[in-house]
């Protein structure tokens, strides 16, 4: 018996459409007054992208944070939900400048990720290493079943 596969599920983003149209506008300005300079800002929130994986014995959350130095992260386990804050900042150099073109994205973000299992924030252990967070967290350990005899 042959089994037919269901097509993947498309997921509608409202950002997609609109930086999508947002490059439209752009790409006539550009061929329309080529000589005249125009201003690309980010204004999207930054919501990092995030995967959650688990071993054996821990739960592992990558993030993609370029740009974002350590002393600007904060994160936090609460009620079984990863909290992950930071802040990319514009260099002070560059504040200044007149840009043709601003497109990368500077401002505050949260991100809370659910843990369906329960760990030990405790034991937590994170780094960044290439613009990506690395943040791992002991599971707890289950209760071993124990036997008692009866007097």
């Amino acid at each position: 018996m042959e089994r037919k596969q269901l097509p993947t599920a498309f997921i509608w983003n409202p950002f997609r459409e609109l930086a999508r149209l947002e490059q439209e506008i752009n790409k006539l300005f550009n061929e329309f007054i080529p000589a005249q300079r125009t201003e690309n800002i980010a204004v999207a929130p930054i919501i990092p992208k995030v995967d959650v994986y688990e071993t054996e014995d821990k739960v592992i959350v990558e993030a993609e944070i370029p740009g974002v130095k350590k002393e600007d992260i904060d994160i936090k386990i609460k009620d079984n939900n990863v909290i992950i804050r930071g802040e990319v900042k514009r260099e002070e150099e560059k504040q200044d400048k007149n840009f043709f073109r601003a497109e990368r994205f500077y401002g505050k973000f949260e991100r809370v990720i659910p843990l369906f299992v329960e760990v030990k924030p405790e034991e937590a252990k994170a780094k960044i290493e290439s613009g990506i967070l690395r943040l791992e967290i002991p599971k707890a350990t289950a209760e071993k079943e124990i036997s008692i005899k009866v007097e």
